[in-house]
C-alpha cells in the first residue's frame, strides 16, 4: 500500500512538471496573434505579413518536431525540455526588443525551434516515467494544461499591453517562461529520463522479433502503417481545430450578424469545453479501453454540430453551448487518441515516433487556416463549417486503421 502511494505521488509530481511545461508552449501559441493590431500599428505591417509570423512559427516547429526526437531518443529528454522552455523565453524577449519585421521573424523562428520539441519529449517522459494504470490520467492533464495555455495567453498579453504596451506584454510572457525554467530546474531529479535503459529495452525488442538479423536502421519505424495514419489523425485534427480558431468570429458573423467580440469570446468557450473534455476522456479511456470507438462517437457528434452551424438556422442562443460542446467532443478524444499512439509506438523510439507523428499537428495549423481563408476570402463563410466536416470524416477511419494494425500486435 505505502509503495503504491509513494508510486501515486511520483506520478502526480512528474505529470505536474511536464502539464505546465507543455501549457507554457501552447501559450506561446497565442502569444503573438494577440499583439497583431499594436505590431500592425507600431511596424506599419500588413495582415499578410503578421501571418505570415504564425506560418513561420508553425512550420519551423514541424520541422523541429520531426527531428528533435531523435535528439531525445539519444541523450535523454529532460535537456531537450530545458533548451526549449528557454528558447520560447528568448523568442519573447526578442519580440519585445523587436525593431522592425525581421526580427519578428527572428522571434518567430526561434519561438517555432522550442516549441517543435515538446511532444517528443513530453509523451517519452510520461511513457517511462508513469505507471501503466496512471497513463490516461496523464494523458488527460497533459491535454487539459495545452487548452489552458491557449485560453490564458489572449488574456494575458492584452490585459498588460492594455495597461502599458506590447513589449511589456512580451517581457512579461518572458519573465513567465523563465519562471517555469526555474520551476524544471528545480525539480530536474524528476524529470530524468534513462536513455541507456530504453536503448537496451529497444535492442533487446530488436534481438527478440530478428534473432541474429543485422540492426534496424534508425529510420526503420518509419515503414509502420500505423505510424502514418496517427500523423493524419493529427494532420486533419489540428488543420479542423486551427481553423475554428482563426475564422469562426468572422464566419459567425457573417453568417449570423453576431459581433467578432462574442465570436471571439465563443473561441474562450471552445477551448473550455476542450479542458473539461480531456479530462473526462482520460476517465473514459481508463474505463473503456476502446479508444477508436470513443474518438469514431465524439468525433460523429462534432460533425453533426458543424453541420448545423453551417445551416445559418442556428438560434443565437443556442451557439455557445454549441461551442462548448464542440470543445468538450474534441477534449474527449485527446486521451484515446495518444493510447492509440503509445500502442503503436515501438519500444525505444518513443522520440522518433511522437515527432514525427505530432509534426502533423504543426503542419495542419499551418495548411488548415491558409485553405479556409481563401474560402472566407471569397465570401463563402458556411465552407468554413463544412470544410471541418470534411476534415473530421477523414479522421475516423485512420483510427480504426490504426487499431486493427496494432491489433496483432496487441496479441
Amino acid at each position: 500500500m505505502t509503495v503504491a502511494l509513494s508510486r501515486r505521488a511520483s506520478d502526480v509530481r512528474v505529470v505536474g512538471l511536464i502539464s505546465l511545461a507543455h501549457g507554457s508552449s501552447h501559450f506561446f501559441h497565442l502569444v503573438l496573434p494577440p499583439m497583431f493590431p499594436w505590431l500592425k500599428d507600431a511596424f506599419a505591417l500588413s495582415y499578410a505579413e503578421l501571418g505570415l509570423l504564425m506560418s513561420i512559427f508553425f512550420v519551423v516547429s514541424c520541422v523541429v518536431q520531426a527531428s528533435s526526437g531523435f535528439l531525445v531518443d539519444r541523450i535523454g529528454a529532460r535537456p531537450v525540455l530545458f533548451v526549449g522552455v528557454g528558447l520560447l523565453a528568448l523568442a519573447a524577449l526578442t519580440y519585445s526588443q523587436s525593431n522592425g519585421y525581421l526580427m519578428l521573424i527572428m522571434g518567430a523562428v526561434i519561438a517555432g525551434c522550442g516549441n517543435g520539441i515538446f511532444h517528443p519529449v513530453d509523451y517519452t517522459l510520461i511513457n517511462h516515467k508513469i505507471s501503466p494504470p496512471n497513463l490516461p490520467y496523464a494523458y488527460s492533464m497533459h491535454g487539459v494544461t495545452g487548452y489552458l495555455g491557449w485560453a490564458a495567453a489572449p488574456a494575458f498579453m492584452v490585459g498588460i499591453a492594455q495597461f502599458s504596451d506590447w513589449r511589456i506584454a512580451f517581457l512579461s510572457a518572458a519573465l513567465l517562461e523563465a519562471i517555469i525554467l526555474m520551476i524544471l530546474w528545480v525539480n530536474k531529479n524528476q524529470l530524468l529520463d534513462n536513455v541507456k535503459e530504453r536503448h537496451e529495452s529497444s535492442h533487446a525488442s530488436a534481438q527478440a522479433a530478428n534473432p541474429g538479423g543485422a540492426p534496424e536502421s534508425a529510420f526503420a519505424f518509419l515503414k509502420l502503417p500505423a505510424v502514418w495514419f496517427c500523423w493524419m489523425f493529427f494532420f486533419f485534427s489540428m488543420a479542423s481545430t486551427s481553423s475554428l480558431q482563426s475564422f469562426a468570429p468572422s464566419a459567425l458573423f457573417s453568417i449570423y450578424e453576431l459581433p467578432l467580440t462574442t465570436g471571439s469570446y465563443y473561441i474562450t468557450l471552445l477551448a473550455l469545453g476542450s479542458a473539461g473534455g480531456v479530462l473526462f476522456g482520460g476517465y473514459l479511456a481508463a474505463k473503456l479501453q476502446a479508444p477508436e470507438r470513443i474518438v469514431s462517437t465524439c468525433l460523429s457528434v462534432t460533425v453533426v454540430m458543424c453541420l448545423l452551424l453551417a445551416t445559418g438556422f442556428i438560434s443565437l442562443e443556442l451557439i455557445p453551448i454549441i461551442f462548448f460542446a464542440l470543445g468538450f467532443g474534441y477534449g474527449v478524444v485527446a486521451p484515446s487518441r495518444d493510447l492509440l499512439v503509445k500502442k503503436a509506438t515501438p519500444q525505444g523510439v518513443a522520440g522518433r515516433v511522437y515527432g514525427i507523428v505530432y509534426s502533423g499537428i504543426d503542419l495542419g495549423a499551418a495548411v488548415g487556416p491558409f485553405i479556409f481563408g481563401l474560402f472566407m476570402d471569397a465570401g463563402l463563410p458556411k465552407a468554413l463549417f463544412i470544410g471541418i466536416v470534411m476534415f473530421q470524416l477523414m479522421i475516423i477511419p485512420t483510427v480504426f486503421k490504426v487499431s486493427s494494425d496494432i491489433a496483432p500486435k496487441a496479441k
